[in-house]
């Protein structure tokens, strides 16, 4: 059976958009044609691969199996292509990232403008996500986690500041009302701010001085999905709401002009920066070694 790879590039792109006008406009495509190339797809298969709705697309069952041997397949095709581009002066195509919303905020705002300006072929996509993900099957060339979460088949290259900490504060209202905690422990007397990522882990308050550790899992009245909800967390302890406990970067702006005070400061435990990591069982694509070279320099 001959089968068009655009069509197949075309399913991929509607199924991971979940929808033609999303598709078409990621891919620099009109929405009628990828509708005609699905449709030429599903008549040469004899099946259907997408349930279409007023408001909706999204893969049928056999559409799910397809999805997930072709986009890990497509994936390496682009990457066999990436590699010849490679051969050009300069290094041109797209590289995916897929990078927690920390990443997004606090690390890549520094590399990225002066990255685009060295190389202005490339065309950089990011996907923020808080899950740890396949990022060949996420359609993704490399993500950025930290070494925790990182498997260990992966290759992991250092990016952004290598030592970070976790800064807990609050608006000085709030302290002046509910008291300024001396000890980690306190903090379970106060209302606390806190954050659960989107598989449902919640992670302890980790704080640490002259060699004591200690955890804790404060309760308050407000908790956020870790990613879409840090601003809102923010916000709130602004307002006075209590104490929130993030990467330092993220509150330093508002620890500056005074509008959040630190807590138990000298207790702020640090931790190793983040890595840019990629599967080493594929071909290293142009635009994605090129990026690892400009991280590595910097």
């Amino acid at each position: 059976m001959q089968i068009d790879l655009a069509d197949l590039n075309a399913f991929v792109i509607v199924a991971r958009a979940k929808g033609f006008r999303d598709g078409a406009r990621l891919a620099g495509a009109s929405a009628s044609g990828l509708s005609d190339a699905v449709r030429r797809l599903e008549a040469q298969l004899g099946v259907r691969l997408l349930h279409r709705t007023t408001r909706s697309v999204a893969p049928t069952e056999a559409g799910e199996r397809l999805l997930a041997r072709l986009g890990p397949a497509l994936t390496e095709v682009e990457a066999a292509l990436d590699e010849i581009d490679g051969f050009r002066d300069r290094p041109a195509g797209t590289l995916r990232l897929n990078v927690p919303l920390s990443a997004a905020r606090l690390i890549l705002p520094s590399i990225v403008p002066p990255f685009l300006e060295a190389y202005p072929e490339v065309r950089l996509e990011v996907t923020t996500d808080e899950n740890f993900v396949d990022v060949l099957a996420a359609g993704c060339d490399a993500g950025i986690r930290y070494d925790e979460r990182l498997e260990q088949d992966m290759i992991a290259v250092p990016i952004g500041p290598r030592i970070q900490r976790f800064a807990t504060a609050a608006a000085p209202s709030y302290l002046d009302r509910r008291g300024r905690p001396e000890h980690p422990r306190q903090l379970l007397d106060h209302a606390c701010l806190r954050g659960r990522f989107p598989s449902g882990a919640m992670p302890p308050w980790e704080y640490e001085r002259d060699g004591e550790v200690v955890r804790v899992e404060p309760t308050g009245p407000l908790l956020v999905q870790i990613g879409a909800g840090i601003d809102l967390m923010i916000d709130a302890a602004l307002s006075g709401c209590g104490i929130v406990h993030l990467f330092e970067g993220w509150l330093l702006p508002h620890l500056q002009r005074g509008a959040l005070e630190p807590v138990l400061e000298s207790w702020w435990r640090p931790f190793s920066g983040p890595f840019l990591y990629y599967s080493g069982r594929r071909l290293v694509p142009g635009p994605l070694r090129a990026f690892i070279e400009f991280i590595k320099a910097g």
